[in-house]
């Protein structure tokens, strides 16, 4: 039987593979944006750092943030059509239904993104709370374990960036990182996640038993 109730998954490079879509994207945002150009070898060594990290390294200028998220996020649904799911995400996500298990994602993308990537998945998810701040998941969190009314020890959140992390503990929820999304996973390993799924088969079995 699963410990789990509610399980709360993040999105890009958690359950859809868009960090190919990010980096062939990136630099047009750069130059659109007026931050810094990053080589392949620049964008690498990102992927140990936190979001806070990230965007001082790329020295982005945050009082455009807002403007930059609103314009990834309507570049993302553009390419939504060509966003796959990881392999395997389809018959997790339809497991933990079957299973009794209350599926949500929240996201720093829009749900009209989301659900455009899950298509039919999207059956299998019983919540959706998306377009959170950069560093403003915390209160989705506490806003869903509220909703679905579950005691915090019975709730899981999977994501793949340390900003993940921190929003978890910030709920006070055990917070789950996944090896193959955004964040490398020794970077993720610092922060000492409650969990740290290298596979995706190592996931399944902690979920669902």
């Amino acid at each position: 039987m699963t410990p789990f109730r509610l399980v709360i998954f993040d999105f890009d490079g958690t359950l859809a593979d868009s960090l190919p879509w990010f980096r062939s994207i990136l630099n047009d945002v750069a130059d659109r944006f007026g931050f810094k150009r990053l080589s392949p070898e620049e964008l690498e060594a990102l992927r140990g750092l936190s979001g806070h990290d990230i965007l001082a390294k790329a020295k982005v200028p945050m009082w455009r943030l807002p403007s930059i998220v609103n314009h990834m996020r309507k570049e993302k649904l553009a390419a939504a059509s060509s966003t796959p799911l990881f392999p395997g995400v389809p018959e997790l996500l339809a497991d933990l239904k079957g299973a009794g298990v209350t599926v949500a994602i929240i996201s720093s993308d829009s749900e009209a993104s989301v659900r455009a990537v899950l298509g039919e998945c999207a059956r299998d998810v019983a919540h959706f709370d998306c377009g959170a701040a950069l560093f403003g998941k915390a209160a989705k969190f506490r806003r869903m374990v509220k909703r679905v009314k579950v005691p915090p020890s019975e709730v899981l959140s999977v994501g793949d960036e340390i900003r993940d992390l921190d929003a978890a503990r910030e709920a006070g929820i055990p917070a789950a990182a996944v090896a193959w999304g955004y964040t490398l996973p020794e970077a993720l390993a610092r922060h000492s996640p409650d969990h740290l799924f290298r596979s995706l088969d190592e996931l399944r079995a902690a979920l669902l038993g």
